[in-house]
């Protein structure tokens, strides 16, 4: 069931376009770009890792 969900398509546009009222977008945009932003985080995170591993000789 998890797998399923992953791979669901969310119309962004859609839902803006249906949105109640402009709160409403800025909290659709907001939550669209707040994966993007954990895995950028995440990637940030692994290569400083990677980087002091390499630095101190590990």
């Amino acid at each position: 069931m998890n797998i399923i969900s992953l791979f669901q398509k969310v119309d962004v546009a859609e839902k803006i376009k249906n949105a109640p009222d402009s709160s409403y977008e800025i909290g659709v945009v907001i939550g669209t770009f707040i994966p993007f932003l954990l895995l950028v985080g995440i990637a940030f995170w692994m290569y400083n890792r990677a980087k002091k591993r390499d630095k101190n000789g590990y």
